[in-house]
């Protein structure tokens, strides 16, 4: 989203290469000049099906974000001219499980297992000292839905050859966010300033697993009839992960939405239409963009005001 708004966007990976350094590089040479954004979204995919969950992937769970968002941090504070705005990713799993409790970006969370405390030193590291005069931002986000990665990437074939179904009972929150409202988010917390503090990266629709699941499977003209047990995630995941899957949160996105934010997709219908079709267009996104904002804002407006 923001090199189609006209913006140069470098990234930080392993290795150099075109609108690439590394981290190496990073930390030798500092800040590409006149960088006015630096946003942290690195780390290693917890829902690795491939990865055992054990100390040592604990570890690179955590020495990949931890360990980068500190560097991003450290290259802000020694920049001699300082870029506009510092936005980092955290998660909801900030917030406890629970079926009942609504959580905004106010409520307290941080502190009662791994994933919780993991949000709290990964926010933690994201906090400049107060002398250095960058805006700061952190985004909690959902489950990120878009084709070209996560959850969908991995659930699309089984859905469209009609295999799909709940994960559990179906009936744990699904805190989630379309990729390009994620991207949207970014994008309108570095162009604002009056955008500070902790923001809710999640869709305003909130659902379950299996309301998700309905949606997804109505889009693709598919049956779900398909449950994965909870028993077979736990083997898969182990007992601590795979209740990222198995529990969930109610969260909403107050601040996110007090800021100004108009979301592309807010709720399930109109984010499954768009990353269900069999023939998909990565360029439909910029044609689009505004027509479907714009539709979508209309549908919470006449919402609320009945």
């Amino acid at each position: 989203m923001l090199r189609s708004k006209g913006y140069d966007v470098t990234t930080i990976s392993r290795s150099s290469g075109q609108q690439q350094i590394s981290w190496y590089d990073l930390e030798k040479d500092g800040l590409p000049d006149d960088c006015g954004a630096v946003v942290s979204m690195a780390g290693e995919n917890i829902l690795n099906p491939l990865r055992r969950w054990n100390e040592d992937y604990k570890k690179d769970v955590r020495d990949s974000r931890i360990k980068t968002t500190k560097a991003l941090a450290q290259a802000i504070i020694d920049a001699k001219t300082k870029p506009d705005v510092f936005v980092s990713l955290s998660g909801v799993g900030y917030y406890k499980p629970d079926p009942q409790t609504e959580y905004t970006e106010d409520s307290p969370g941080g502190d009662f297992d791994f994933l919780s405390r993991l949000g709290t030193d990964w926010e933690k590291e994201a906090q400049l000292p107060d002398d250095v005069p960058v805006r700061q931002v952190i985004i909690r986000s959902g489950v990120v839905l878009g084709r070209d990665g996560g959850a969908i990437q991995q659930m699309f074939l089984p859905f469209y050859a009609g295999v799909g179904g709940r994960i559990g009972c179906g009936t744990q929150w699904f805190p989630w966010i379309h990729v390009h409202d994620m991207a949207g988010i970014i994008t309108h917390a570095i162009e604002n300033k009056n955008v500070t503090g902790v923001l809710n990266g999640v869709a305003p629709s909130t659902n379950t697993n299996n309301e998700f699941t309905q949606a997804f499977a109505s889009a693709l003209w598919r049956p779900a009839f398909f449950p994965l047990p909870g028993f077979v995630v736990d083997t898969i995941f182990g007992r601590e992960r795979g209740k990222i899957l198995l529990e969930g949160q109610k969260v909403i996105p107050k601040r996110t939405l007090e800021s100004g934010y108009e979301y592309i997709y807010p709720d399930l219908d109109s984010a499954c239409a768009e990353f269900a079709k069999l023939i998909y267009k990565k360029d439909e996104f910029k044609e689009n963009y505004n027509r479907q904002r714009d539709e979508s804002m209309q549908k919470i407006k006449d919402k609320y005001s009945k």
